[in-house]
């Protein structure tokens, strides 16, 4: 897929912002996933999945740079993420809808944290990023 130098404008801005609090972001954003989605719940059943404990912080934080460094490479996505494809469809198994839930569950936060910049238009850009993201994470499952 092929972003336009504005999509890409708005991906990288507001990639950098949550970066900069990864863990924090990413705590907030799994935890908001599991609230709407319990199901997703059952890969992470040696987590504690209390809101902002150490597991979710971490585990958070990991997504949240995965996604920077795809956000930095946006344009070559298959390449970025290849090793992370690999992880989830091979070793973790996760359910590929998840995928999608977690993309809500980080678009929402996103609403959140940062309501003047996350714009129709970056909405739109964040979107078609994270289904792009998704759709490259459950590409090795066939």
């Amino acid at each position: 897929m092929t972003f336009s130098e504005a999509e890409k404008a708005a991906i990288s801005s507001l990639a950098a912002k949550i970066s900069a609090n990864a863990e924090d972001f990413g705590a907030d954003a799994l935890y908001r996933m599991f609230l709407s989605f319990p199901q997703t719940k059952t890969y992470f059943s040696h987590f504690d999945l209390s809101q902002g404990s150490k597991d979710l912080r971490s585990h958070g934080g990991k997504i949240v740079k995965a996604i920077g460094n795809a956000a930095q490479h946006v344009d070559d996505l298959d390449h970025a993420l290849s090793s992370l494809s690999d992880l989830h469809a091979q070793k973790l198994k996760v359910d590929p809808a998840n995928f999608k839930k977690l993309s809500q569950a980080i678009q929402v936060g996103l609403s959140a944290h940062f309501p003047g910049e996350f714009t129709p238009v970056a909405q739109g850009a964040w979107d078609k990023f994270l289904a792009s993201v998704s759709s490259v994470l459950v590409s090795k499952y066939r």
